[in-house]
């Protein structure tokens, strides 16, 4: 096929802000973690897909296989749809308490909203 790019687990675009090896980032509807640190306007490649580890909104349970969203204003993720922007699906519960600040989610690739 001529007009294959790639499998698409990886995407490299520019980077709009310095970014650190391991951060969550939303640009536009791609939602992805960074391999590697960018400085702005460098190359930044975002695996797209696989199971990480986030940091989540404190006092929030989750269930698995629960819709999971990037919540812009905070850098987390959450279980909140409000404007926030879906990003994946929760594969570990995890409990409501105030200290549990990590969920583990299964990337989607593209945000749906």
């Amino acid at each position: 096929m001529k007009n294959f790019i790639g499998v698409g687990n990886r995407v490299t675009l520019v980077a709009a802000a310095v970014t650190t090896s391991g951060q969550a980032v939303l640009i536009g509807s791609l939602f992805g973690i960074a391999e590697s640190a960018a400085a702005i306007g460098d190359p930044l490649v975002l695996a797209m897909n696989g199971i990480y580890d986030l940091p989540k909104t404190a006092s929030q349970a989750w269930t698995v296989g629960q819709l999971i969203y990037w919540d812009v204003a905070t850098s987390r993720v959450t279980n909140v749809v409000a404007t926030n922007k879906l990003v994946g699906v929760a594969v570990l519960a995890v409990g409501a308490g105030a200290g549990e600040t990590t969920g583990r989610v299964r990337l989607s690739a593209a945000s749906a909203n």
